[in-house]
């Protein structure tokens, strides 16, 4: 066990299986290190003219370390969990060290809503990456990043010609549908093996009319 701490909303949790780091979220498992493929995918979709990016979801750090590897970009990263963004500061891993310490990166710890919602700010790619998507919720409350109203909040956050993705665990054509009636939706899917199974994860990628 790296780390391990009671949230508002239950224990998060960094442990080290072998060489694999795995983060565990109210007592589910949320991400580990041994497959990432879909993180990055997450990030190498924000177009390479984009200069301010939002991603909801710390996690292990890939996505935003990805992310960094650009020069130019200046970022937010919003998490829910305290303690993990304190963990980053700590450097508990090297991957959440190098993103915490970067001096063009901002980490708040909010309420992805409540954080999207009070904002006055504009993004080129607003990455969502919250939880598992709205079939496999870990926070139960997390179902409103998936409902209209919130999404209509992060599409009028966007700057001119930006985006929005939003990371899913599986398919889910009730999100699909939702943002349809919004924006112009491409879907992504990605497949990863994990420990000899298949599975295809899902960026549902969203773009003003």
């Amino acid at each position: 066990m790296l780390a391990r701490a009671q949230t508002p909303q239950g224990e998060v949790a960094l442990r080290r299986r072998g060489d694999v780091v795995e983060l565990i979220v109210n007592g589910v498992f949320a991400m580990d290190s041994a497959e990432v493929t879909s993180e990055l995918v997450l990030a190498d979709l924000v177009p390479a003219t984009a200069r301010r990016v939002l991603v909801g979801g710390l996690g292990l750090g890939f996505t935003a370390d990805r992310l960094l590897a650009r020069p130019e970009l200046q970022l937010d990263v919003v998490e829910l969990a305290g303690p993990l963004i304190e963990w980053a500061r700590q450097g508990v891993t090297a991957q959440l060290g190098r993103v915490a310490s970067d001096p063009r990166v901002q980490l708040h710890h909010a309420d992805i809503a409540a954080f999207v919602e009070a904002s006055d700010d504009h993004w080129d790619a607003l990455l969502l990456d919250v939880d598992n998507g709205p079939t496999f919720l870990i926070h139960d409350q997390n179902a409103a990043v998936y409902g209209s109203d919130f999404l209509r909040h992060c599409l009028a956050r966007l700057a001119p010609g930006g985006m929005l993705a939003i990371w899913c665990e599986d398919a889910s054509p009730a999100l699909a549908a939702t943002l349809a009636t919004l924006a112009d939706v491409q879907t992504h899917e990605i497949p990863v093996t994990r420990e000899g199974r298949d599975f295809t994860y899902v960026v549902y990628l969203a773009t003003p009319r």
